[in-house]
């Protein structure tokens, strides 16, 4: 008797916990609307996040990240941005048979520093400690485009500083 009386008990307590991976699961879906949802509508949601978001969202659950990852026209807006700053590496990866994400993963943060020297956030480096934490490689190409801005910049402030020399002689 004493067996059967433990037989139940065990059979209350598999019914119990399958009970509660049942509600488990019940709850994760509820909490994860984009599996409701159709996977047109789940890639619209997604194509209106910005690079960072993103990534942030594919580290968010499995399925998000399986849909953000498999999605190679999500990434595609955001590389032909980085073209115009990297079209010679975003048009060579893409024919080397990259996908979107891959050509992004693999020019993003060059692109960002190449637009930085180009905006001239390193103009007047005082010492290497100003550099970037963080170099990339850029061909030598890149680095000739980045030398015309600084040579334009500094031109640029040459003809200011004559104005403004000019000025202080008619004063």
């Amino acid at each position: 008797m004493q067996e059967d009386s433990e037989k139940s008990s065990t059979r209350v307590s598999d019914t119990e916990l399958n009970s509660l991976d049942a509600e488990k699961e019940n709850k994760e879906s509820q909490n994860n609307f984009l599996e409701l949802l159709p996977i047109e509508i789940s890639l619209q949601i997604f194509s209106q996040l910005d690079v960072q978001s993103l990534c942030r969202a594919s580290m968010t659950c499995r399925s998000w990240n399986h849909i953000i990852k498999e999605s190679d026209s999500l990434w595609e807006p955001h590389c032909l941005a980085l073209k115009d700053v990297f079209k010679r590496e975003v048009d060579n990866d893409r024919k080397s048979g990259y996908s979107w994400m891959d050509t992004l993963q693999r020019n993003y943060q060059k692109s960002k520093m190449k637009r930085d020297w180009l905006s001239g956030r390193y103009s007047n480096l005082s010492s290497p400690l100003s550099l970037p934490e963080k170099m990339y490689s850029m061909d030598a190409d890149t680095w000739g485009e980045i030398l015309e801005e600084e040579l334009k910049r500094d031109a640029k402030k040459i003809t200011n500083r004559s104005h403004n020399l000019e000025k202080l002689k008619l004063k």
